[in-house]
């Protein structure tokens, strides 16, 4: 294994070789969260690491706070797989991936440790930095894979990292009842809401379809940003969040 020294200063190093240069000259402008899913933090490093496995991260965040960087910021980690974000399809090429242990379906969903939450958010305040990452480029798992992934899952603090500095948030809208859109809708405000959704980042098609993928796509949303209800119906809670969310970034007006 070749040593390097840590882009973060707390991080150990335990080196992957999963890992090569980005594609394309291509910079660092996403960051990916994601949690483990495995059934302790020793056996996903250890994955994470191994040739074989074919797939790695940047860093591992354990439950005790403990950082291991796997893959210097400066090379392409294997993390993301088939995924998509604002039309970027090498989304390895374009981000830094952090783990979170977290044992997710294997353990019912728990929740996650407070001194593993501080960690990272000290974690990814320097690679935001380094980087110059824009909030709402830190992104889930679930997020840009959706068809594939849930995690790290709506039971992940990202309001408490945005109150931290980290990520993009707004408070969700209240659930209540009023209209609503459904897997087999079709029609105009389908179109409006899946170019919402698509001008945000997520990758669903504009045809006023309410078809699986845009359905993927609302259940991901929820799970990022309004996570009380994660059911792929776009009801207003979830149109108005989105709503807001777009409106509150500097470069649109909406």
């Amino acid at each position: 294994m070749r040593a390097f020294e840590p882009d973060h200063l707390r991080a150990d190093v335990h080196s992957s070789p999963n890992s090569g240069p980005r594609k394309d000259g291509k910079r660092v402008s996403f960051l990916v969260l994601h949690y483990t899913g495995m059934e302790t933090g020793e056996a996903a490093e250890s994955w994470l690491t191994n040739p074989q496995s074919e797939v790695s991260a940047h860093y591992i965040v354990h439950e005790d706070g403990r950082i291991v960087q796997m893959v210097p910021e400066s090379e392409r980690a294997w993390h993301a797989g088939q995924s998509s974000w604002k039309g970027e399809t090498d989304i390895n090429s374009s981000s830094i991936g952090i783990e979170i242990v977290n044992g997710g379906p294997l353990f019912d969903f728990p929740g996650f440790a407070e001194p593993q939450i501080d960690a990272l958010i000290d974690l990814c305040k320097g690679i935001v930095s380094r980087h110059g990452i824009r909030p709402e480029a830190v992104l889930a798992h679930s997020d840009i894979a959706p068809a594939r992934k849930i995690d790290p899952g709506e039971k992940f603090p990202w309001r408490i990292l945005h109150d931290a500095g980290v990520g993009h948030w707004v408070s969700p809208s209240p659930i209540r009842g009023g209209r609503f859109f459904s897997l087999g809708d079709q029609g105009q405000p389908v179109e409006a809401l899946q170019s919402m959704l698509a001008l945000y980042g997520y990758c669903v098609p504009i045809d006023g379809v309410f078809g699986t993928t845009t359905e993927l796509g609302i259940l991901a949303f929820q799970r990022h940003f309004r996570p009380a209800k994660v059911d792929g119906v776009a009801d207003m809670s979830t149109i108005e969040t989105l709503h807001r969310l777009l409106s509150a970034l500097p470069a649109l007006t909406v």
